[in-house]
Formats: C-alpha cells, structure tokens, sequence
C-alpha cells in the first residue's frame, strides 16, 4: 500500500476544505484541495472535495469526480456526484448508471432520485421519472421540488390538468417559487384557462424579472390570445436573459413567421439547430421557414433531417408533404400523408391535405369527403371549412357548414385560423348573393391578414419600378445577348393574380404538346442575383446565358418530352426584359382582366404570399396602377414576335378565337383537346383549381359591379387607359 494511503488527509485538514466549501470559497477549496493531493494523491475524500469544488464553479469537474468514484466504489455520494454532474450536462444515458448506483447503496437519497427521474424525462421515459418523483414525496411530501417535477412530467405527457394540481401543491408548501408559478401559468393556458394562467405568469415575473422561462411562458400565452407583438417582445427578454434557449429561440421563430417575418424565422430557427442540431422541431420549423420564401429544395432537406431525427412525427411529414406539392411531386406528398394517416388516423391536418392534392387532380368529390373528415376529428380546423368553400359553388343549403364555421369564430382561434374562416364566410355569402355580409367577412380577414406585421411599401415599389423602365429600355431589348438562349420550350403567363392565368394555363397544357408548370419562383431571385451582379460589376449581362441555363434545366426536368412548358407565375410580369434577354425566342402571354374584377378577387382571396398589397384596397389601386405602368413598358419595348396580350373577357366571350390565336403564337398546331380544357387530367395547385375544371363561364365578368358601394379607392382605376 502507498504511504499516501497509509498518511491521508487529516480530519483537520478535511475540515478546513469542509468549512471553505460551506463559505462558498471554491476558488481557495480548489487550491488546497489540489496540494493535498500533490501529497496524498489516493485519497478520495480529497478528490471528492475536488470535485465538488470544481463543479460549483461550473469548471470541468468530470476527471476528479470519476477519480472519486473508482477510489470510493462503495460511497454513494461518490456515485450521486458523478452522476448529478453528467445531468447538468444533459448526458443523461450516462448519467443514470451512476445514480442508479448511488440508489443502490443508498435508496433514500432524495437528490439522487430527483436526478435519475430528471435523466429518465430527458431520455423520453416519462412515467418511470413519474414513479420515481412519487417515491420522493413518499419520503418526503413536503418536498416541493418534487411536486414541481412531477408536474412537469405530467406537462410533457399533455395532463394538464394533473400538471396544474402538482404545481399547486408545490406552492402550497413554497409560495413565493417564481419558477412554479410560471409552470402552473403554462399548465393552465393549455387548459384554456387564459386570464388564471396570464396571472400566475406575470406574478412569476414580478417575482423573479430575471426569469428566462417566466418571460417565454408568458409569451406563449400572449401568442395564444392573438397578442403577437406582445409576446414577441416576451420572448426577446427571454433571449435576452438567456441567449441560448432553444426552446424560446422555435417560440420566437414561430411569432415571426406568423407576423410576415419569414426571413428572420428562418434566421432564428437556423440559430436553434446550431445550438441543438439533435432537436426535430428546429429543423421541421426551418423547413417550414422555407417553403413560405420558397427554397423547396432546402425546406426538403430540412425536413428529412427532422424525419431522421423523429421518424414517427405526423407534422413532419405533412410539412414534407406541402414541399413536395409546391414542387409538383403529387404522388410522394400522398405517400407522406399517407404515412401521417398511418401514426395518427385521425389528424386533420393530414385528412385535409389529403383532401387538398384530391383537389389538385380534379377529385372535388373525394376531397370534400376528406375535409370534412378532418372537421369531424377536429371541429376548430378552419382550413378545412375554408377548402369546402373554395371548392365548388356554396349553396343556402349548407346551413351545418355555416354553423360549424360561426361556432368556431366564437372561440378564441389562433391567427391564421381566424383569418381562414373570414374568408371561407366571404366566399361563402358571395355565392349565395348576399353581398354585404360577403364584404363584411372580406373585410375582416384582411384586417387581420395586416396584424402579420408586412407593409405595402409604395415608394419601394414606385422606384423599382422606375428602375426596370430605366435599365430595361428599348436599347436593351434589342442588344443580342451573348450566349442567349434558343430555346421555345419554355411559354410565360404574367398578369395580375386573379385575371385569368391560371385558366390561360389549363387551356395551352390540354394540348398534349404542352406541359403546364404551374408558378415557378425562379425569376424573382433570378432578377435579385442580376441586380446584385449589376451593383457589384456595373452589368448583370454575364450573368444571363448562367441563369437561362439553369432555368431551362429546371424547365426540361419538369417537362421531359414537351414541346412547350407553361411558366404561370403571374408576378413574371416584372421580369419580362430580363426572360427576354435570357429567352429571345421564348413567348410571353400577358393575361388582362377588367381592373375593378382583378382587384376584388384578390381581396376575397387567402393570399398569404402575394404580397402585403392585397390586404388594403388603396393600396391594391396603387400596386395595380404600377403593374400597368410596367406593362404598358414592355408593350413598347418587346418585339409583337415575344409579347401577346389576351383580355379575359374577350376569351370568355370567344374561347375557339383566342385559342387558336394563342396556340398559334406558341407554334403549335390546332387540337380540340383546348376546347375540353376543364376535361384535363393533371395536376393544378392554385386557388383557381375549381374553376379551372368548369365549362367557360361568364358570371365572373362583371362581378364588381354587386360591390361598388364598398369599392372606394379602386374607383379611379376605371378612367385609367389600359396604357397609363
């Protein structure tokens, strides 16, 4: 045996490392600690002081904690040290083993059980860690910690009502615990106990300001009640208290995509999976982040991160399945609702999505059994009530629609919920000609569509526009472009959304020449990346035979075998010098569309990612006084060989004319199948997917005139010439 073993410490010595530790003096604890076992290096009792030294002061303390343990096999604390510092670290697999040894020599330790059950919660075993905080409170009731895990336990289980009970008592026996009465504030928002739960949370907050959960737990609540600026300034003191919280940090994330903020959600959630790139919900909410700036690509690849990470979560995979619509892969975002359907049969989100890409393939009949499927497992989901209504003609006999949809509106709803309903109230009362209510209802969901937190920028708008009309003149137009390319695959359709282009659409890709794309996101960065190029290098003309590469690869793998593919991205209408540039010999078909008409079904319509523009019919007046002015430019600047302007009136009034006079301009020859347009098997994504399928119908020709009391700043684009 070593002389330190024969000589260690003395009692003396211990005591005076003891009573250092006691006073909160870690720094000299440490220091003795450490010459004492320059002296007697094989005594436990040294190494156990060590380690707690080192760990009080948030210092690596692991190598003396391990040293203790293999000196003290048989000491319990050893074991619940060691144990306990592995929690702190959320190294809870690794952590259990020695706490259950700890346990074992001592099976009252009641910090080693709190532990092993805190271990037991972070490795998804929540009813063990529930028996273990029972055995706690058998040993000792009054110990409100406890209580407090408990219901934490039973918060993560979704029994809230459980949940609430435990941090009740756990005040009973601590009061004042500012952490406990922000639990019970979170416990009773999700009973729906709103005003109980906003008191409690700001009590916890009065108590303790510094509190980075108390401010988070009062955010959510805030959210709940509609109140999103509020909590988002709950949540940036949180993370001002707390930097790092990755929980506040998908609570912000999700705040400011509701507000429009789409870019800074993304920002943030992307900071959350550096923080914890092991956490699902970080990356399915990027992903969601994604699709609404539309980067399909990335948002995919997010959300197969997620679904690897937790293969069995149903909301993951019907975000992947929305990516993957957006993308024009119908049958594998089936297949992935299919499999949300699987975990969970009745999840309405999946039912109606569902019901969404039946919709998309002309299935109204199925869809509608679906969505009102998704109503019966869940009669607050409004975009089910919404896609019934979008979807075919609404009749006064859809009394229990109505009904369904006035009772949710009377319970509190999130946002997006609300908004949806409103509208689906617009469409509906619409159909049934009573126009007031129709506009009532319109009215509402913009407003509410403006609490997202986007603004028209009229000015911003005014100067780009300036300067498209000033760098894409005449001279530019007829500048050959170096390396441009030569292709007529690819056809445009640009307009106002709402004036018709997705019909345009549905009528080119009846021709079995013709493959309808649907709205490619592709020339708005496009024109963003020629702008930077022209800032940095004073010209963006390098950059063109690049972008008409890549677009037409994108094109091709869409449409392989086609003569002509249809680009409907009705926004394109800003673009059209630039698609010019890059495709000389490319067709751009402008739809227009009475001004009054185009306005008011913007404004009757969900449009979440048109722009902020379509909430406020002034500034709708403005927006639509800009697109003529663009227009009207490319009317002057493009040759008659690459622009043909088609008015949707006159298509109504001479479908046969205007078909052939388009097919004739794209090159290709005439075929009947146009004539049977809304026969056409395939896939349409847009709102317009009903109408689409109909016969040529005009009742949609002059439907402003039953607004026009209501109609105020859109007035004046009447005595405005079609050139202005």
């Amino acid at each position: 045996m070593s002389e330190s073993r024969l000589n260690p410490a003395s009692a003396r010595e211990l005591g005076t490392l003891v009573l250092l530790l006691s006073q909160d003096r870690l720094a000299e604890a440490e220091q003795r600690a450490r010459e004492l076992l320059a002296m007697h290096p094989d005594d436990g009792r040294l190494w156990k002081i060590l380690g707690v030294a080192l760990r009080r002061q948030r210092k690596d303390a692991l190598p003396a904690l391990r040293r203790t343990r293999d000196l003290m096999p048989q000491d319990s604390e050893a074991h619940r040290n060691l144990g306990a510092a592995l929690h702190d670290q959320g190294r809870w697999a690794e952590a259990l083993p020695s706490l259950n040894k700890a346990l074992e020599l001592q099976p009252s330790n009641i910090d080693a059980l709190i532990e092993a059950a805190n271990c037991m919660r972070g490795l998804g075993r929540v009813r063990e860690a529930i028996s273990l905080y029972y055995r706690v409170l058998r040993l000792m009731p009054q110990h409100a910690e406890a209580q407090n895990h408990l219901g934490n336990a039973f918060l993560e289980l979704g029994q809230y009502a459980d949940a609430a009970g435990c941090y009740r008592l756990a005040l009973q026996i601590k009061p004042n615990d500012a952490q406990v009465l922000s639990n019970l504030g979170n416990a009773l928002r999700q009973l729906g106990h709103v005003e109980e739960a906003l008191a409690a949370s700001r009590q916890a907050i009065a108590l303790d300001p510094k509190l980075p959960m108390g401010h988070n737990n009062l955010g959510l609540i805030l959210a709940a009640q509609g109140r999103r600026e509020d909590a988002l300034a709950c949540y940036r003191q949180a993370l001002t208290l707390n930097p790092n919280d990755v929980e506040v940090l998908n609570n912000l994330g999700n705040v400011l995509r509701e507000l429009g903020s789409r870019r800074e959600a993304a920002a943030v959630y992307a900071r959350a999976i550096e923080l914890d790139p092991l956490r699902a919900e970080s990356h399915c909410n990027f992903g969601n982040a994604l699709v609404d700036l539309r980067r399909l690509d990335e948002a995919e690849a997010a959300f197969r991160q997620a679904l690897t990470l937790e293969p069995e979560q149903p909301l993951t995979h019907l975000s992947l399945a929305t990516a993957l619509r957006l993308k024009h892969r119908s049958a594998d975002a089936e297949a992935n609702c299919q499999t949300a359907l699987a975990i969970d049969p009745d999840h309405a989100q999946a039912l109606s999505l569902l019901g969404e890409l039946r919709a998309d393939r002309g299935r109204f009949a199925e869809a509608e059994t679906l969505f009102q499927q998704a109503i019966a497992a869940d009669a607050d989901f409004s975009f089910a009530y919404l896609s019934i209504a979008t979807h075919r003609r609404m009749t006064s006999s859809d009394a229990l629609w109505l009904k369904g949809v006035e009772a949710s509106l009377a319970r509190p709803l999130p946002l997006a919920n609300e908004i949806s309903l409103h509208y689906a109230l617009g469409k509906y009362f619409d159909d049934v000609g009573r126009y007031r209510e129709a506009f009532e209802h319109c009215v509402r969901a913009n407003e509410l569509s403006k609490r997202r937190g986007a603004t028209f920028e009229a000015a911003k708008l005014a100067a780009r526009i300036d300067s498209i009309i000033r760098d894409f003149n005449a001279a530019f137009v007829r500048q050959p472009m170096i390396e441009a390319s030569e292709s007529e695959l690819p056809v445009f359709i640009v307009g106002m959304p709402r004036s018709g282009t997705s019909l345009l659409e549905q009528i080119l890709a009846s021709h079995p020449a013709v493959f309808g794309a649907g709205e490619l996101t592709f020339w708005n960065r496009a024109f963003a990346a020629y702008r930077q190029a022209q800032i940095q290098n004073h010209s963006g003309a390098d950059l063109i035979p690049g972008l008409a590469r890549d677009y037409l690869r994108r094109l091709a793998a869409l449409s392989p075998g086609a003569l002509r593919a249809v680009d409907k991205m009705p926004g394109n209408f800003m673009y059209a010098g630039l698609i010019h540039a890059a495709f000389p010999r490319a067709r751009i078909i402008h739809m227009q569309r009475h001004p009054l008409d185009t306005c008011l079904s913007i404004y009757f319509q969900n449009f979440f990612n048109v722009g902020p523009y379509a909430n406020d019919l002034e500034h709708l007046a403005q927006y639509y006084q800009h697109y003529l002015r663009v227009t009207a430019h490319w009317r002057a600047v493009l040759p008659a060989t690459a622009l043909l302007e088609i008015p949707y009136e006159a298509l109504i009034e001479d479908q046969e004319g205007w078909t052939r006079r388009m097919l004739e301009f794209v090159g290709l020859p005439w075929d009947d199948a146009c004539l049977e347009f809304h026969r056409t098997d395939r896939v349409v994504i847009t709102s317009s997917k009903w109408q689409v399928r109909q016969k040529i119908y005009a009742s949609s020709v002059g439907r402003w005139r039953n607004y026009r009391e209501f109609l105020g700043p859109l007035e004046r684009l009447l005595e405005l010439p079609a050139d202005s």
